[in-house]
């Protein structure tokens, strides 16, 4: 099964690249030069021939007025994305009940209960438990570890060689082990060239969830960006999920929007909100 396809074109007086992503009935464009309208154009001819319903386009600020006038809605902000500029997340959908939310205020109330939480105490990972960067002969481990903890997910993470595939490209897992099992992991899939990261892959086996290793995990791999020079940190989460957005916030991310019906995950398409923080402060 194939689940996305990267894409870069050339016209004559316009580039895009992004992604087909078949698994997910999407196209995201990434990064773009030129005329904006034959952009616009070019994304919509290429949704509708390859029947994805939800178009993603990651705007520019001077764009913001004319992606408004073509249809587009903003959802999400992640500010210093393009090399310290921001990115603005515009969509378009191509079907009603893709573009309609089933919980979005219980997602709200979510994120509103995450915001008024009291601080909490740092949980004590144990002494025993092992925090490492991951090596592509972990991938087998992760694959296990993602099989177990997730039913369904946006991209092939139950396949070591897709895991290998992604560290090979910049992506880089940190795992926590216990007993030399891994029992937690996350990663952060880098942009160099844009100077970003997105956290993402976040997974604990159920009976180590309580020992707070998700926050570790994440303030490590910040700690990994910062010695690369990469200072925009972002990560997009379930909606629905209270400990995921909640595990973000409590280390300094600020919510800045919702994507809808963004992927599949667990057991449906769900809406994922996206969190953003800067690393250089």
């Amino acid at each position: 099964m194939t689940y996305y396809e990267s894409f870069s074109e050339q016209g004559r007086n316009y580039t895009i690249e992004g992604v087909l992503d078949y698994f997910n009935e999407r196209i995201r464009v990434d990064s773009y030069t030129g005329n904006l309208q034959e952009i616009i154009n070019r994304t919509e001819q290429l949704a509708e021939q390859h029947s994805l319903s939800k178009l993603i386009l990651k705007g520019k600020h001077e764009h913001f007025s004319s992606l408004i006038s073509s249809g587009y809605t903003l959802e999400a902000i992640i500010p210093l994305y393009f090399q310290g500029q921001a990115a603005y997340f515009f969509t378009k959908y191509r079907k009603n009940d893709r573009r309609n939310s089933m919980f979005w205020i219980q997602e709200d109330e979510i994120v509103r209960n995450v915001k008024a939480q009291q601080d909490t105490k740092a949980k004590e990972v144990p002494p025993s438990f092992v925090l490492r960067l991951a090596t592509e002969k972990d991938a087998e481990a992760l694959a296990q570890l993602f099989r177990h903890v997730f039913q369904v997910y946006p991209t092939p993470l139950d396949s070591p060689e897709y895991i290998q595939k992604t560290m090979r490209e910049d992506t880089i897992y940190y795992v926590y082990t216990a007993n030399d099992q891994i029992v937690s992991t996350a990663s952060a899939e880098m942009n160099c060239l844009q100077g970003n990261a997105e956290l993402t892959n976040c997974a604990t086996i159920l009976e180590f969830r309580k020992h707070g290793l998700m926050k570790q995990l994440l303030i490590a791999l910040e700690k990994e960006l910062c010695m690369r020079h990469i200072y925009c940190a972002y990560t997009i989460a379930r909606a629905l999920s209270y400990g995921m957005n909640a595990a973000f916030y409590q280390i300094g991310y600020s919510y800045t929007g919702r994507l809808v019906n963004n992927c599949y995950i667990f057991d449906k398409m769900e809406d994922m909100n996206v969190w953003a923080k800067d690393l250089s402060q």
